[in-house]
């Protein structure tokens, strides 16, 4: 796997996100709570809205020019399903707001897309929100995207902010008259939604895992500084992922506690699966934290070990110098009354010297194994 070497959070970058976060919650200084206003950037051009409806002997499908079309399923005993793309025409969400009696705070946080994953229960529907993740392999990162749920007794509304998702699966299963979509109610609808959302954070975190071993490979072969960004950049997406997911724990646990009508007690074991999936995401992500700290402390020692055999090298080069220093040093005083200088054989037998003295250092050296 090739890992972008550019992809380091600096703190420009971190500036730039902050002041991001800043951006959208100041524009809503001053306003009343509840006011529906998008905090979101626009991510698609129009918005779409599609429509299952099903029972278990019929089901349709169909694409919605104006949200006023779904209205008249409300007061159908078929299941309906009401998914919409994009969230910046407000309008839209203010007219579901008014025929569905939704509360003007669900409404808000819907349109507030850095929403921390939470279920809220009120009189006729239940409001949830979560987040879908994948992993976009041009920029080599995770992408979160906000999926506000409101579950009703016979309708099923999600809001996301750009077109595509993973719930493909489950409109084809809706489409299969033997499935238990076709058996069961709006509950069953909410439960396979968010199983499959959640069952697909392990695509996620499968590839994370093979970024982590082409990590560890990597700092064994090699010391560069590029390699402190791409952990550094590991340890953020670990993070992000980890704020993503851990609050879904208290979400399914809820769920499956709360003595709600809208809520069956035969999807209680459902959710409590789902839940265990979640309790086994988290417990990855944190082994996965655990690693890259793992693979920043190697990488750390090999620099630290690396930087303790140059400088043993340059110890044992100026050690070996510091006797040949001395001879050379004592011969090169300028007395008249050295006996040496005036030898035949001097200048040979100094080099000799030098030479026993140098095999007798290494010799020595390589007995105590410092070379």
């Amino acid at each position: 796997m090739k890992i972008s070497k550019n992809r380091s959070l600096h703190l420009p970058e971190k500036l730039s996100m902050i002041r991001k976060f800043v951006k959208k919650r100041s524009g809503k200084t001053g306003l009343p709570p509840g006011s529906i206003v998008y905090t979101g950037e626009k991510v698609v051009e129009n918005i779409k809205m599609f429509l299952i409806d099903y029972d278990d002997k019929n089901v349709e499908f169909r694409e919605l020019s104006a949200i006023e079309e779904a209205f008249p399923f409300k007061h159908l005993p078929t299941v309906t399903w009401l998914n919409i793309y994009g969230l910046h025409e407000t309008q839209n969400l203010e007219k579901i707001g008014e025929e569905y009696g939704i509360h003007p705070l669900v409404l808000e946080d819907i349109l507030h897309t850095d929403q921390r994953p939470k279920v809220e229960f009120y009189k006729d529907y239940i409001f949830i929100v979560f987040k879908m993740l994948s992993y976009d392999e041009h920029k080599e990162e995770i992408q979160a995207e906000q999926i506000s749920l409101i579950l009703g007794e016979n309708y099923v509304i999600t809001f996301q902010e750009r077109e595509g998702d993973v719930l493909d699966p489950v409109r084809e299963r809706i489409k299969n008259p033997k499935s238990r979509f076709r058996k069961y109610g709006t509950d069953y609808l909410a439960y396979a939604i968010m199983d499959v959302i959640i069952d697909h954070y392990f695509a996620v975190l499968e590839i994370m895992g093979e970024k982590i071993e082409y990590l560890e490979g990597k700092v064994i072969e090699s010391t560069g500084s590029s390699l402190v960004q791409e952990i550094q950049f590991m340890k953020r997406e670990l993070i992000f992922l980890r704020k993503s997911i851990w609050p879904l724990r208290e979400v399914l646990s809820e769920l499956s506690r709360e003595e709600d009508s809208l809520m069956s007690d035969e999807m209680r074991p459902y959710l409590r699966d789902v839940y265990d999936h979640t309790i086994q995401i988290v417990d990855t992500v944190e082994t996965f934290r655990d690693m890259v700290s793992g693979i920043l402390d190697i990488y750390l020692s090999s620099v630290s070990n690396r930087m303790n055999e140059i400088m043993k090298v340059l110890t044992i080069i100026a050690t070996i110098f510091i006797p040949l220093t001395f001879i050379v040093g004592v011969y090169g005083m300028n007395f008249n009354f050295m006996p040496e200088l005036s030898w035949k054989w001097g200048y040979p037998v100094v080099w000799l010297i030098i030479t026993i003295i140098v095999l007798c250092m290494f010799a020595y050296f390589r007995k105590k194994k410092w070379l």
